[in-house]
C-alpha cells in the first residue's frame, strides 16, 4: 500500500519552540481543511483591518475557513511539486503566494465566492503609511465640527488655526493631503478628527484550485 503524502514528515526552519508549534499547527489545519472542503482560493489582501477580517470570518463566511500566515509554510502544506502535493494539482497554488496573501477553504461554488470579494469592501481610518486616494483641502473660515478645547491640538497637528470669539477659525487654505502621498501620522489624525475614512479594505482572489483537480487563474 503507498504511503500517504500527508503523512510525510515536514522539518520546519529552526525557531523558537512557540513559533514552531505555530507553524506546525498552521500546517496540520490546513491539511485537514484540504480534505474538508471542494475548493481552495489564494486571496490577496489590500489594506487589512483585524476587526473587519474578524467579522469576515465569524459572520458572513462562518461557513468556511480562512487561513493567513507565513507563506512558505501555507506553500508546504498544499505540497510545491507534484510528488509532495495533498491531491492533484494543489501544486499549482503556490506560485501564487506571493505578498499579503491567503488561503480561503470553501464548499460554495466558485461563482458564488467570485462574487461576493468582487464587490466586497469597507473603509477606514488610515494610518501611517497608507496611500491618500484624494486630495482633501480644508478652506479658511470658522470650523464648527470642533470644540474650542480642541484648537490648540490642531496647531500641534500642523492647522494654522486661532479662537475667534470661542470658535476654532482657520486662518489660511490648508492642504490636508494629496491624492497618491504616504499618509504622515498627523495627517491620519487629522482625517480621523474630520471623520474621513480613506483607507479601502478589500480582497482580490487571485486563483482557485477544486477537488476534482481543476485549477483556474483569476489574473489576466
Amino acid at each position: 500500500m503507498p504511503k500517504s503524502k500527508r503523512n510525510t514528515k515536514v522539518v520546519l526552519s529552526k525557531v523558537t519552540k512557540a513559533g514552531k508549534e505555530r507553524k506546525e499547527k498552521l500546517l496540520n489545519n490546513i491539511r485537514l481543511a484540504i480534505d474538508q472542503y471542494a475548493n481552495v482560493f489564494v486571496w490577496e489582501e489590500h489594506n487589512m483591518r483585524n476587526n473587519t477580517m474578524k467579522d469576515l470570518k465569524t459572520k458572513d463566511w462562518s461557513h468556511s475557513k480562512f487561513f493567513y500566515g507565513k507563506v512558505k509554510v501555507m506553500a508546504i502544506a498544499l505540497g510545491k511539486t507534484p510528488a509532495l502535493e495533498a491531491q492533484p494539482n494543489l501544486h499549482k497554488l503556490v506560485p501564487f503566494l506571493s505578498g499579503h496573501v491567503g488561503l480561503l477553504f470553501t464548499n460554495k461554488d466558485k461563482s458564488e465566492v467570485k462574487e461576493f470579494f468582487q464587490s466586497f469592501s469597507a473603509y477606514h481610518y488610515s494610518t501611517a503609511g497608507d496611500t491618500a486616494t484624494e486630495t482633501v483641502t480644508l478652506e479658511p473660515g470658522i470650523l464648527e465640527q470642533f470644540p474650542h478645547s480642541i484648537e490648540p491640538h490642531l496647531r500641534e497637528l500642523g492647522m494654522p488655526t486661532k479662537l475667534n470669539k470661542g470658535s476654532v477659525e482657520l486662518t489660511r487654505q490648508h492642504i490636508v493631503c494629496q491624492d497618491g502621498e504616504s499618509l504622515q501620522p498627523n495627517q491620519c489624525r487629522i482625517l480621523k478628527l474630520l471623520g474621513h475614512q480613506m483607507s479601502k479594505f478589500s480582497i482580490s482572489l487571485k486563483c482557485c484550485w477544486s477537488k476534482d483537480g481543476s485549477f483556474e487563474s483569476f489574473l489576466s
